[in-house]
């Protein structure tokens, strides 16, 4: 396998990474993508992206990390952010490959904790292989319905993908069940260092951004820790640390009637103006001007979902 610092990052496969990715769930099949790299995927890894594969007929391998892990349909493969893996298809393989941003994760505060606790089980599961008296006919219809929601894009799609997004894991979670208990194939990451740095942002980073306060809990001082991040996820413990903050406002800016002071006190900051500048600074726009070029919820439907790839 390359080094880390030649693995790529990608958005999705072949296109650049986004640092400003939010709101995003993609989804489409092993073909529409694999076929034209001769139905092999090189080692990469998605900077912001979690991914779930459902192989439903052919087989292959799957590169990830430093391990090479033969698969046969069906079966579910669960892809954490961060993570270098790569794949190769036989030819003909069909199945989907659902695409998510870190902030799908718990946006939605009725399913968030569901959803959540799913996808962190699914991704110490890297594969799930399934059985002839699995019944899958349910986690088949609900990727097939994603997969209709994101192609027809009608009215109130986003939200309809984000309930098939939290139905569909705990369908996987149900039908797996013993499958996860016996037969997947469950993988501890060569490094965990930047999993740890993440797991203590999300329930610090109100609290505090001083990197020096992160890199103490971890052991390293901040320049290691920040060489460590920049050499496994091609940025800065510093830039975690800000875009998770960033995450935090977009979602209270598309998601709350707060205002922006409110909004920036809830955050951390002693002044809005302090908060204007941030994120202007780390996304182009003002809070207000991101605001209001979002579409806003309406009711229990929200509008169309801008850049995604479909």
């Amino acid at each position: 396998m390359p080094t880390s610092a030649a693995i790529p990052q990608f958005h999705l496969y072949g296109e650049h990474a986004d640092d400003h990715v939010f709101d995003f769930v993609h989804i489409e099949t092993i073909a529409s993508r694999s076929w034209r790299h001769g139905w092999q995927i090189a080692p990469h890894s998605h900077r912001h992206l979690g991914q779930i594969l459902f192989i439903a007929a052919g087989r292959g391998e799957m590169t990830f990390e430093e391990s090479l892990l033969p698969f046969a349909a069906p079966v579910l493969i669960f892809v954490p952010p961060l993570a270098v893996h790569g794949f190769r298809f036989e030819a003909g393989t069909r199945g989907h490959v659902l695409s998510y941003s870190r902030d799908v994760v718990g946006a939605t505060p009725a399913a968030g904790e569901s959803l959540a606790g799913q996808l962190a089980e699914g991704h110490r599961r890297i594969l799930v292989p399934f059985g002839p008296q699995d019944d899958l006919s349910r986690l088949t219809d609900l990727f097939d319905l994603l997969a209709e929601e994101h192609e027809l894009g009608r009215d109130g799609y986003r939200l309809a993908m984000r309930a098939c997004l939290t139905l569909l894991v705990i369908e996987a979670g149900r039908v797996a069940a013993s499958r996860l208990r016996h037969d997947s194939v469950t993988l501890r990451r060569s490094d965990t260092t930047v999993e740890r740095l993440l797991n203590l942002v999300e329930s610090e980073f109100r609290r505090t951004r001083r990197l020096a306060d992160y890199a103490e809990a971890l052991g390293l001082t901040a320049d290691r820790l920040n060489d460590h991040c920049k050499r496994v996820a091609g940025v800065t413990a510093g830039h975690l640390v800000r875009q998770r903050v960033v995450t935090e406002a977009k979602r209270q800016l598309m998601f709350t009637d707060q205002s922006v002071s409110e909004i920036a006190y809830d955050l951390g900051f002693n002044d809005p103006t302090h908060f204007t500048r941030f994120f202007r600074r780390y996304t182009g726009i003002t809070p207000q001007a991101f605001r209001e070029g979002r579409p806003r919820p309406r009711g229990r439907e929200m509008a169309g979902q801008p850049g995604s790839r479909r």
